[in-house]
Protein backbone atom coordinates (compact mmCIF):
# COMPACT_ATOMS: atom_id res chain seq x y z
CA UNK A 1 0.00 0.00 0.00
CA UNK A 2 1.32 3.24 -1.00
CA UNK A 3 1.39 5.95 2.05
CA UNK A 4 -0.69 8.60 1.63
CA UNK A 5 1.65 12.02 1.07
CA UNK A 6 1.22 14.86 3.94
CA UNK A 7 -0.12 17.78 2.38
CA UNK A 8 1.65 20.19 4.20
CA UNK A 9 5.10 19.00 3.20
CA UNK A 10 6.25 18.23 6.87
CA UNK A 11 9.26 15.65 6.24
CA UNK A 12 8.63 12.82 9.17
CA UNK A 13 11.26 12.41 11.68
CA UNK A 14 12.46 9.49 10.16
CA UNK A 15 13.59 11.16 7.41
CA UNK A 16 15.08 14.25 9.40
CA UNK A 17 16.99 11.73 11.38
CA UNK A 18 18.35 9.79 8.10
CA UNK A 19 19.40 13.68 6.93
CA UNK A 20 20.69 14.82 10.23
CA UNK A 21 23.25 11.10 9.69
CA UNK A 22 24.34 12.15 6.71
CA UNK A 23 24.82 15.82 6.97
CA UNK A 24 27.31 14.60 10.00
CA UNK A 25 28.92 11.65 7.92
CA UNK A 26 29.59 14.59 5.47
CA UNK A 27 31.16 16.87 8.12
CA UNK A 28 33.16 14.30 9.93
CA UNK A 29 36.12 14.18 7.18
CA UNK A 30 36.28 17.86 7.29
CA UNK A 31 36.54 17.93 10.77
CA UNK A 32 39.24 14.87 10.74
CA UNK A 33 41.41 17.12 8.40
CA UNK A 34 41.23 20.32 10.56
CA UNK A 35 42.58 17.84 13.99
CA UNK A 36 45.87 17.09 11.22
CA UNK A 37 46.69 20.64 10.85
CA UNK A 38 46.83 22.18 13.74
CA UNK A 39 46.96 26.49 13.82
CA UNK A 40 49.96 27.49 15.26
CA UNK A 41 51.57 31.33 16.46
CA UNK A 42 53.27 33.26 13.98
CA UNK A 43 57.33 33.23 14.54
CA UNK A 44 58.68 36.97 14.65
CA UNK A 45 60.24 37.90 11.36
CA UNK A 46 63.62 38.43 13.62
CA UNK A 47 63.33 34.77 15.49
CA UNK A 48 65.52 32.19 15.52
CA UNK A 49 64.89 29.17 14.08
CA UNK A 50 66.74 25.35 14.67
CA UNK A 51 66.26 23.27 11.57
CA UNK A 52 67.52 19.90 12.72
CA UNK A 53 68.29 16.86 10.73
CA UNK A 54 71.24 14.96 9.05
CA UNK A 55 72.68 15.21 5.03
CA UNK A 56 69.23 16.44 3.50
CA UNK A 57 69.20 19.29 6.13
CA UNK A 58 72.54 20.28 6.19
CA UNK A 59 72.80 20.49 2.21
CA UNK A 60 74.74 17.58 0.36
CA UNK A 61 74.20 17.61 -2.86
CA UNK A 62 73.55 21.44 -2.69
CA UNK A 63 76.14 23.48 -4.68
CA UNK A 64 77.14 25.64 -2.05
CA UNK A 65 75.95 25.95 1.43
CA UNK A 66 74.29 29.08 0.17
CA UNK A 67 72.05 26.58 -1.60
CA UNK A 68 71.14 23.97 1.40
CA UNK A 69 67.44 24.25 2.54
CA UNK A 70 68.30 26.52 5.74
CA UNK A 71 69.91 29.23 4.09
CA UNK A 72 67.03 29.63 1.42
CA UNK A 73 64.43 29.28 4.34
CA UNK A 74 66.18 32.38 6.24
CA UNK A 75 66.64 34.37 2.88
CA UNK A 76 62.42 34.40 2.28
CA UNK A 77 61.31 34.29 5.22
CA UNK A 78 64.09 36.81 7.53
CA UNK A 79 64.16 34.07 10.61
CA UNK A 80 67.63 33.11 11.38
CA UNK A 81 67.42 29.79 10.70
CA UNK A 82 70.41 27.54 12.26
CA UNK A 83 71.58 24.62 10.21
CA UNK A 84 71.52 21.68 12.89
CA UNK A 85 72.02 19.03 10.02
CA UNK A 86 74.69 16.70 10.22
CA UNK A 87 75.43 14.42 7.39
CA UNK A 88 74.91 10.97 8.23
CA UNK A 89 72.78 11.20 11.85
CA UNK A 90 70.20 8.72 13.08
CA UNK A 91 67.51 10.04 15.20
CA UNK A 92 69.52 8.58 18.71
CA UNK A 93 72.48 10.96 17.49
CA UNK A 94 70.31 14.06 16.59
CA UNK A 95 68.22 13.33 20.03
CA UNK A 96 71.63 13.05 21.61
CA UNK A 97 72.79 16.65 19.92
CA UNK A 98 69.11 18.37 20.86
CA UNK A 99 70.11 19.53 24.38
CA UNK A 100 73.26 21.62 23.63
CA UNK A 101 71.76 22.97 20.50
CA UNK A 102 68.66 24.24 22.29
CA UNK A 103 70.60 25.58 25.03
CA UNK A 104 73.06 27.30 22.78
CA UNK A 105 70.18 28.90 20.61
CA UNK A 106 67.23 28.92 22.17
CA UNK A 107 64.79 28.55 18.95
CA UNK A 108 61.38 29.72 18.84
CA UNK A 109 60.77 27.09 16.43
CA UNK A 110 62.38 23.83 15.80
CA UNK A 111 61.93 22.01 12.24
CA UNK A 112 62.61 18.12 12.67
CA UNK A 113 63.51 16.48 9.80
CA UNK A 114 65.13 13.30 10.88
CA UNK A 115 65.26 9.43 10.61
CA UNK A 116 66.19 9.07 6.81
CA UNK A 117 69.49 7.00 8.31
CA UNK A 118 67.29 5.17 10.41
CA UNK A 119 65.46 3.45 7.56
CA UNK A 120 68.98 3.27 5.24
CA UNK A 121 70.11 1.02 8.03
CA UNK A 122 67.26 -0.68 8.81
CA UNK A 123 67.15 0.57 12.18
CA UNK A 124 64.70 -0.96 14.27
CA UNK A 125 61.33 1.48 12.95
CA UNK A 126 59.86 1.44 16.66
CA UNK A 127 62.98 2.84 18.40
CA UNK A 128 62.83 5.20 15.88
CA UNK A 129 59.72 6.69 16.47
CA UNK A 130 60.55 6.80 20.06
CA UNK A 131 63.61 8.83 19.44
CA UNK A 132 61.68 11.33 17.07
CA UNK A 133 58.67 11.88 19.48
CA UNK A 134 61.46 12.63 22.22
CA UNK A 135 63.01 15.15 19.83
CA UNK A 136 59.85 16.46 19.15
CA UNK A 137 58.75 16.48 23.13
CA UNK A 138 62.00 17.99 24.26
CA UNK A 139 61.58 20.78 22.11
CA UNK A 140 58.53 21.85 22.99
CA UNK A 141 59.53 21.60 26.61
CA UNK A 142 62.11 24.14 25.58
CA UNK A 143 59.30 26.21 24.89
CA UNK A 144 59.83 26.07 21.02
CA UNK A 145 57.14 25.10 18.50
CA UNK A 146 57.79 22.53 16.54
CA UNK A 147 57.03 21.28 12.76
CA UNK A 148 57.94 18.20 11.92
CA UNK A 149 58.80 17.18 8.52
CA UNK A 150 58.34 13.45 7.15
CA UNK A 151 60.62 11.68 6.11
CA UNK A 152 59.74 8.61 2.85
CA UNK A 153 59.84 5.37 3.91
CA UNK A 154 62.04 2.47 1.99
CA UNK A 155 59.89 0.25 -0.55
CA UNK A 156 60.08 -1.29 -3.69
CA UNK A 157 58.02 1.32 -4.90
CA UNK A 158 60.88 3.97 -3.71
CA UNK A 159 63.22 1.56 -6.07
CA UNK A 160 61.51 2.99 -8.76
CA UNK A 161 61.41 6.35 -8.26
CA UNK A 162 58.03 6.73 -6.01
CA UNK A 163 58.35 7.47 -2.55
CA UNK A 164 55.75 8.08 -0.25
CA UNK A 165 56.42 9.33 3.36
CA UNK A 166 56.57 6.91 6.42
CA UNK A 167 53.20 6.20 8.27
CA UNK A 168 54.97 7.53 11.36
CA UNK A 169 55.45 11.07 11.39
CA UNK A 170 51.65 11.51 10.78
CA UNK A 171 51.23 9.08 13.97
CA UNK A 172 53.53 11.38 16.11
CA UNK A 173 52.28 14.77 14.86
CA UNK A 174 48.73 13.70 15.50
CA UNK A 175 49.39 12.09 19.03
CA UNK A 176 51.50 16.01 19.74
CA UNK A 177 49.18 17.85 18.02
CA UNK A 178 51.52 19.82 16.29
CA UNK A 179 51.83 20.88 12.42
CA UNK A 180 53.51 18.23 9.85
CA UNK A 181 55.00 19.54 6.77
CA UNK A 182 54.19 16.04 4.37
CA UNK A 183 55.31 14.67 1.16
CA UNK A 184 58.09 17.62 0.46
CA UNK A 185 61.30 15.24 0.78
CA UNK A 186 59.22 12.71 -1.15
CA UNK A 187 58.15 14.71 -4.08
CA UNK A 188 61.85 15.87 -4.62
CA UNK A 189 63.63 12.98 -4.45
CA UNK A 190 61.42 10.72 -6.70
CA UNK A 191 62.08 13.64 -9.52
CA UNK A 192 65.85 12.74 -10.83
CA UNK A 193 66.07 16.36 -12.51
CA UNK A 194 65.54 17.55 -8.65
CA UNK A 195 68.96 15.03 -7.21
CA UNK A 196 72.66 15.14 -6.99
CA UNK A 197 72.34 10.95 -6.57
CA UNK A 198 69.99 8.55 -5.14
CA UNK A 199 69.29 9.97 -1.91
CA UNK A 200 70.27 13.98 -1.74
CA UNK A 201 68.58 16.76 -3.51
CA UNK A 202 70.38 19.29 -5.84
CA UNK A 203 70.25 23.00 -5.54
CA UNK A 204 66.98 23.02 -7.60
CA UNK A 205 65.63 20.32 -5.52
CA UNK A 206 66.31 22.39 -1.80
CA UNK A 207 64.65 25.14 -3.36
CA UNK A 208 61.34 23.39 -4.46
CA UNK A 209 61.44 21.70 -1.03
CA UNK A 210 61.43 25.42 0.60
CA UNK A 211 58.55 26.42 -1.62
CA UNK A 212 56.58 23.84 -0.03
CA UNK A 213 57.49 24.22 3.59
CA UNK A 214 57.23 27.82 3.31
CA UNK A 215 53.37 27.32 1.86
CA UNK A 216 52.73 24.96 5.35
CA UNK A 217 54.47 27.33 7.35
CA UNK A 218 51.86 29.30 6.10
CA UNK A 219 48.85 27.48 6.03
CA UNK A 220 49.61 26.56 10.07
CA UNK A 221 50.03 29.88 11.19
CA UNK A 222 54.01 29.52 11.59
CA UNK A 223 54.51 32.17 9.04
CA UNK A 224 52.36 35.06 8.62
CA UNK A 225 50.93 35.97 5.35
CA UNK A 226 53.09 38.62 3.62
Amino acid sequence: MNAVPDPSGARSPSHLSRRRVLVAAMLAPLAACGRKTPHAKAVAADATVLALGDSLTSGVGAASPDAAYPAVLQRLTGWKVVNGGVSGDTSAQALERLPALLQAHKPALVIVSIGGNDFLRRLNASVTRTHVHQICDQARASGAQVLLVAVPELSLMAAAGRLSDHAMYEDIASELKIPLHSKGWADVLANAQLRADSVHANAAGYAQFVDGLVGTLKATGLLAQG
